[in-house]
């Protein structure tokens, strides 16, 4: 398990702890400046057949927060789990991370000029109460109608083999887009921070306090 920061005298708060080996997720929750854990859920992360993209999002999220929570010692406190999945979907069909260049090419091509809808899911648990809050968080994005040699001179420059949809909003891969739409704009990026404060503050979990 690894520690993000370090808690700020004179504020109480339950233990916080993101089940996820994401650097981005790491990197969003690090916004909100707010002390935190890391741990990997071990679990089988493949769709389940006839599963709809929304319902494998929802499931994963929630199973990541589980596994963390199940592993913890019986003498941890109060501590609220953070699980959060992401899936694309394209016609119909999920889309993974490509991890190759030619898989991340073929997805692009497929998807230029069109509309993919990214599902990410965030699911917080409470161990305190064994109570879990769970949202899917829904973002329409339409892709420009770029030529061969322009995806491919993105991919070499971003190399972005580990994200769905194989583009980087947050980065170069903005210009492979022509609109997003969503209610939360960290939610493409992989944590949907607003859905996350709600459910933070929700839980009794302090956030704006003086410092």
């Amino acid at each position: 398990m690894q520690d993000s920061s370090s808690p700020r005298p004179g504020i109480e708060r339950p233990a916080l702890i993101l089940g996820s080996s994401s650097r981005y997720r790491r990197e969003l929750l690090e916004r909100l400046r707010i002390p935190f854990t890391t741990a990997v859920p071990a679990i089988d992360e493949m769709p389940h057949a006839g599963e709809t993209p929304e319902a494998t999002a929802l499931r994963l999220a929630q199973a990541k927060a589980r596994a963390v929570a199940d592993a913890l010692p019986a003498t941890a406190g109060r501590t609220l789990v953070i699980g959060s999945d992401q899936v694309a979907t394209f016609d119909g069909l999920q889309i993974g991370k490509p991890g190759t260049h030619e898989r991340a090419l073929a997805q692009l091509q497929a998807m230029r000029g069109r509309e993919v809808l990214f599902h990410s899911a965030l699911s917080l648990l409470d161990t305190a109460t064994g109570q879990t809050d769970t949202v899917d968080v829904v973002t329409t994005v339409r892709f420009r109608s770029l030529s061969d040699a322009a995806l491919d001179a993105y991919l070499h420059a971003e190399q972005p083999y580990d994200c769905a949809g194989s583009a980087k909003s947050e980065g170069l891969g903005i210009a492979l887009l022509e609109a997003i739409e969503s209610d939360d704009p960290t939610a493409l990026i992989g944590l949907p921070l607003i859905a996350l404060t709600r459910m933070l503050l929700a839980a009794g979990y302090p956030l704006l306090e003086a410092q």
